[in-house]
């Protein structure tokens, strides 16, 4: 297997360091990668002490990617158990499910010993999880003795050590570690992990001004003052373009009620004008009509 890959990838020389290490099963846990296949690992874990899965003995299947260990595996249960569904992908805070609570220094042993601690928990609707009574789990554990994988050949009934005085360590451990998981994909934001929340939040960009839209207007609907503008945008405008931008430039209301109180007072002065000018004209009138009556009186005479 060493002549397929290359031996100075990161992935590849700590898998290898783990094969190693996981060579020699235990009472608890066994997990080896396949003849073909470095980064597809099966694991065989015994059923946690004092639980519905005691006495049960589960095959399952871990996928590793080819940036591990800096990104998580992903987690595949291959026996009937009633805590995971069977050949879906299993949502752990410790697997591909969750890449932010995912922590470079854990590794396959880890991620064992999590399955084993995370399955008394409840499923609580996660994905890969179940929630089968406490008769039908004690049922499927006794069964899962008798599973046999064709993939490794492995039998359950054989692959993993008799119980001993140092399983109770193991199954502490495994209790404290998803205890610790749990505790750190639940302080978590969603979304995120947790050295992205403690960075500081960046601001936020202005809008930009609605297509169509000057700056200059964009400013004044939003009710601030017009910034100065720049020197060098305007010496590239032609006089005839600055007279329009000065155009569109709206007048102050002190302006706008100067403009009113002109229009209105020669509105004033033109009634006054025209009412002076309607009552010389009548008083012309009615001393033309007086003078002539005087004259045919004078002439009757």
């Amino acid at each position: 297997m060493e002549a397929r890959y290359n031996l100075k990838s990161p992935a590849v020389k700590r898998l290898m360091k783990e094969a190693a290490e996981l060579r020699d099963p235990t009472d608890h846990y066994h997990a080896q990668p396949l003849e073909d296949n470095l980064f597809e690992w099966h694991f065989t874990v015994r059923g946690p002490p004092d639980s519905d899965f005691d006495g049960g003995v589960y095959h399952g299947r871990i996928v590793l990617p080819p940036e591990y260990p800096m990104k998580p595996p992903s987690i595949i249960l291959l026996t009937a158990n009633g805590r995971f569904e069977v050949g879906k992908k299993i949502c752990l805070s410790i697997s591909g499910h969750h890449p932010e609570t995912w922590q470079p220094s854990w590794s396959i042993r880890t991620a064992l010993l999590a399955i084993i601690g995370f399955m008394p928990t409840k499923g609580e609707g996660a994905i890969g999880s179940l929630d089968y009574t406490p008769e039908e789990r004690r049922a499927l554990a006794k069964k899962s003795q008798d599973y046999y994988c064709e993939a490794c050949g492995v039998k359950m009934k054989a692959v993993l050590l008799p119980l001993s005085s140092a399983s109770s360590s193991d199954d502490k451990e495994a209790r404290e570690l998803a205890r610790q998981i749990s505790f750190k994909a639940e302080v978590n934001p969603p979304g995120g992990s947790q050295a992205e929340a403690n960075l500081p939040k960046q601001p936020q960009d202005q809008p930009e001004p609605a297509s169509g839209t000057s700056e200059e207007d964009a400013t004044i609907s939003s009710g601030q003052e017009t910034p100065q503008a720049v020197p060098s945008a305007n010496a590239s405008r032609s006089p005839r373009q600055r007279r329009a931008q000065q155009r569109r430039v709206p007048a102050s209301p002190g302006l706008i009620q100067v403009q009113q109180h002109n229009v209105n007072g020669s509105n004033t002065g033109s009634a006054v004008l025209i009412v002076l000018l309607t009552l010389a004209l009548a008083a012309l009138i009615f001393r033309r009509i007086y003078l002539a009556n005087d004259y045919i009186f004078d002439y009757e005479l």
